[in-house]
């Protein structure tokens, strides 16, 4: 990578968080905060860097972010590895997120799915199954948003079609939702 290809990725990088829409985060953000401070939990999932972005926002919540706080019930349906694999082996791996989601969740409780194309199968298939239990959904999602922005009650899409640069906005945009949480339910 030369110089000038750096310079070239760190301002596409700031193009794409420049449209991030803040009213939208804002509005989300505080309707997700809503659902947790009356007793609603926050699920997410992803695949690869967006499982590990769901991990990262869900311990935000649940240690702290920049508050000294009682924890927030928050959590990522890829860190149980024996379910993960064993919902996949024996069903598919489309459904290791769905069967999660109807284990686990009640209506009152906030979906995220994260998904850079916004179109893998086992993250729409898990925001299906929340629509359906009546939980709130958001989708984060690259560009185009796919089925995951058509079917959530909510989609941030990114503006790009960089794997890594979504990925970097999206744990900007659940940093941001970690702080208004924070300060709605602990003001």
């Amino acid at each position: 990578m030369q110089k000038e290809e750096i310079v070239a990725y760190i301002n596409e990088g700031i193009q794409a968080r420049s449209q991030i829409s803040s009213d939208l985060v804002y509005s989300v953000g505080n309707k997700i905060a809503d659902k947790i401070k009356n007793g609603g939990k926050l699920v997410l999932f992803g695949n690869g860097g967006s499982a590990a972005d769901s991990q990262h926002i869900a311990a935000e919540l649940v240690g702290r972010f920049e508050k000294e706080r009682k924890p927030l019930p928050a959590m990522a349906l890829h860190t149980n590895t024996s379910s993960l694999t064993a919902i996949a082996n024996d069903y598919s791996y489309e459904t290791v997120y769905s069967r999660q989601v109807e284990a686990f969740c009640l209506p009152g409780d906030v979906v995220i799915g994260l998904s850079t194309s916004g179109n893998s199968q086992n993250v729409v298939k898990g925001i299906e199954a929340a629509k359906k239990i009546g939980c709130l959904t958001l989708a984060m999602t690259g560009s185009n948003g796919g089925k995951c922005a058509d079917l959530a009650d909510y989609s941030i899409k990114i503006a790009s079609k960089r794997t890594a640069i979504i990925q970097e906005c999206h744990i900007a945009v659940g940093h941001i939702i970690s702080k208004i949480i924070e300060d709605y339910v602990f003001p």
